[in-house]
């Protein structure tokens, strides 16, 4: 048996070895074997939990990984924004929860989508014709991968703020008080991170670049306008299709919007497309952007996208099955995968889902929870979870084996410790 010091000799000297085309790849693929099947196993026998598996990833790829470091939050515009947070307090306004999400130390911490793009940038290392001085040698990422980074994590978090505004009516006692107030903080503080994120991409430099991130974005607003909602914009299952037609509209590579109108009614398909756009499309073409800067072939970069998406589903999965864990209560989104399977299995249960066209409030939460837990959908959401986390580690260890490597291999593992 290979003892942990030479492995981790080994690991070290390939990390550096830079990945200069497709052809580099596969050859280097049989002379990994044996010391990818050790890493994967090593990250099997360690049995990380998440906030382990993300604080170990953070160190592999330096401080800070994130927007939100005290460049950021020491910033006269944050500094005043937190300001106006504190007006809020007491008032029930959404903007307070994702705020408190932001700093979260869970599953659902926004900050962990610029990580995923740096260890996939180190991961899969760079071409040997970019200049050093790109290079973030310390790092063993480049300057402009750490920007895209940060642009990621940005736009994801300004449109989750933005998803927090009030659709206040008219008749309403709020629509001039902290409610009102709340809208303008979300507003403005959304455009603001959103503002700095085109900022920043457009000091990169790089068209391509520039029109894939658009594209993300794109998709991100199309989100918002997928299947039925209730007056504030919650989103609504839509009514379920008594025949199930395969949905073969999600392409590898591709800029072109997404067709929706034939998924609608299908669980499967339209689990599938509202959090490809949803969150799926920004991470992979984050990993393929990153790619890109790095000097990677087209047939690399578009194995980055797959693996963006891939993860993003499989993270989404693991998150919509944790209300209907032992001892969970509250309400929860109603378009999560176990709801959207049960659906399927049960179309009378949209009877349940119809009485929140109004609010989502009007729904008997425990009623179907309790239709959940009876039916399939829990098993097919661990099935799917499963699934998107088997093809996101195939793309993962087409890469050499490193620190990096199995660092993403953490996360992901860590995912199915539910």
């Amino acid at each position: 048996m290979m003892s942990l010091s030479k492995l981790n000799s080994i690991i070290v000297r390939q990390k550096c070895v830079p990945l200069a085309s497709m052809a580099t790849l596969k050859s280097a693929n049989a002379h990994f074997t044996t010391n990818t099947f050790l890493s994967a196993k090593l990250a099997q026998e360690k049995k990380p939990d998440w906030n382990r598996a993300v604080s170990e990833a953070e160190k592999i790829v330096g401080y800070p990984t994130s927007f939100l470091s005290l460049r950021w939050l020491l910033s006269d515009e944050i500094a005043n924004v937190a300001l106006h947070l504190r007006k809020l307090v007491g008032s029930n306004h959404p903007l307070l929860k994702t705020a408190k999400n932001l700093l979260y130390n869970g599953k659902n911490n926004m900050q962990a989508w610029g990580l995923i793009v740096l260890l996939v940038s180190k991961a899969a290392g760079h071409t040997s014709d970019i200049p050093d001085l790109e290079q973030d040698k310390a790092a063993g990422v480049l300057h402009s991968q750490r920007a895209l980074a940060e642009v990621t994590e940005m736009i994801r978090t300004s449109h989750l703020v933005h998803k927090g505004l009030v659709n206040l009516q008219p008749s309403s006692a709020d629509a001039s008080g902290d409610m009102m107030f709340g809208n303008k903080i979300a507003l403005l503080s959304g455009d603001y991170l959103l503002s700095n994120s085109c900022a920043e991409l457009a000091n990169l430099r790089n068209q391509d670049l520039v029109e894939l991130m658009s594209s993300a974005v794109r998709d991100l607003a199309e989100a918002e306008f997928v299947g039925p909602r209730d007056k504030q914009n919650n989103p609504l299952p839509a009514r379920p299709r008594p025949d199930i037609v395969e949905y073969k509209q999600f392409p590898d590579k591709t800029l072109e919007p997404l067709v929706v109108s034939e998924a609608l009614g299908n669980a499967r398909a339209e689990w599938t497309l509202r959090h490809v756009l949803n969150a799926g499309s920004l991470l992979g073409k984050s990993c393929q952007g990153t790619l890109k800067l790095a000097g990677h072939p087209l047939e690399l970069q578009e194995q980055g996208y797959l693996f963006g998406k891939h993860l993003a589903l499989a993270w989404q999965a693991c998150l919509d099955r944790e209300p209907f864990l032992p001892g969970g209560s509250g309400p929860f989104s109603l378009v999560c995968a176990p709801v959207m399977f049960s659906l399927q299995h049960d179309p009378n249960l949209y009877k349940e889902i119809e009485k929140g066209q109004e609010t989502v409030d009007d729904v008997d939460y425990e009623a179907v929870r309790k239709a959940v837990l009876s039916g399939p959908g829990l098993e097919l959401t661990k099935k799917l979870q499963k699934e998107h986390s088997n093809a996101a580690l195939e793309v993962l260890n087409q890469l050499p084996a490193s620190d990096a490597r199995t660092a993403l291999a953490n996360i992901i593992a860590a995912m199915q410790d539910l």
